[in-house]
């Protein structure tokens, strides 16, 4: 049984250092269990995402995951479901915040250009800002309804700088999350966006859409110090190193139509080292906590 476990809670590690080195590299410091629970979630929403985005991949359509997931006692056929089972029988996870992400990734089918900043905030709490309330019982011990909120925030902060960084492969799939009205704010057009003009109007929306993230980051990291000392460490890691990825799209001119922003090596290793210090964490404490293994 103890092997089963292991080998399930390491599928889902693979997951998530395939599919997110910055997440698998924040978390990976957090000590035993808790860093196997953030790839159990992670690889979840994983799923959830890819259903939706790359069904032709998934194992599952959105609505086998929500069929499944509600319930899990039964379901069986992927290491996914054990990994659930073991998540919510060790931390106080509930199972809410999954079902509204995925009526957020539902909005997908349905809603593919968006006109207004409040339906933009929206799908970001669905999507991002449930990931915040599914992690905190896992990297929290007792969260109030502040560091509830913060970590809300910050979720929400991931997805506009998920938003800034895709807006070319997203208009290949044929959405747009940047909504309209920043856009007409800013004077830029529908048919500027399908010619994929980078002008002033563009670099202008594409700054205030980074001054909300910064906002929204800031707001997010306001009660980091209530965490445990590792969980903080891994929470405002995560941050920084997403909330570095608006430089690089500053730094190539707002090009975000024909490459992907993304933070460098060494630029993931100066805030590290940063943090690090700040935590007054040593190497060699975040080595151990990244060999330790789940009892």
């Amino acid at each position: 049984m103890e092997s089963q476990l292991s080998a399930t809670l390491k599928a889902c590690e693979h997951m998530i250092r395939e599919g997110s080195t910055t997440f698998y590299k924040a978390f990976s410091f957090l000590q035993s269990p808790r860093k196997e629970a953030v790839y159990v979630i992670y690889a979840f929403c994983r799923m959830i995402d890819d259903a939706v985005d790359e069904p032709e991949r998934s194992p599952y359509s959105l609505e086998e995951l929500a069929r499944h997931f509600t319930q899990l006692d039964k379901a069986e056929g992927h290491f996914i479901w054990p990994a659930l089972r073991w998540l919510l029988e060790r931390f106080p996870v509930t199972k809410e915040p999954f079902f509204r992400q995925m009526e957020g990734q539902r909005l997908d089918y349905e809603l593919t250009h968006y006109d207004t900043m409040e339906q933009l905030e929206t799908y970001s709490y669905l999507v991002a800002g449930t990931v915040g309330e599914m992690l905190l019982p896992v990297l929290h011990d007792a969260p109030d309804k502040h560091v509830i909120a913060s970590g809300i925030w910050l979720g929400k902060a991931m997805q506009i700088v998920n938003i800034v960084r895709d807006v070319g492969e997203d208009q290949a799939k044929g959405r747009r999350y940047v909504p309209l009205d920043l856009l007409n704010k800013h004077g830029y057009t529908e048919a500027m966006w399908q010619q994929n003009m980078i002008n002033d109007q563009w670099r202008n929306v594409i700054r205030e859409l980074t001054s909300l993230a910064h906002a929204w980051f800031a707001r997010g990291l306001l009660d980091v110090s209530q965490y445990p000392r590792t969980s903080s460490f891994c929470v405002e890691l995560s941050a920084r190193m997403y909330e570095a990825i608006l430089e690089d799209v500053a730094a190539h001119d707002y090009d975000v139509y024909s490459r992907r922003a993304y933070v460098s090596t060494l630029g993931k290793m100066a805030i590290m080292n940063q943090l690090t210090l700040k935590y007054g964490l040593s190497v060699l404490q975040l080595k151990s906590n990244a060999s330790s293994a789940v009892s």
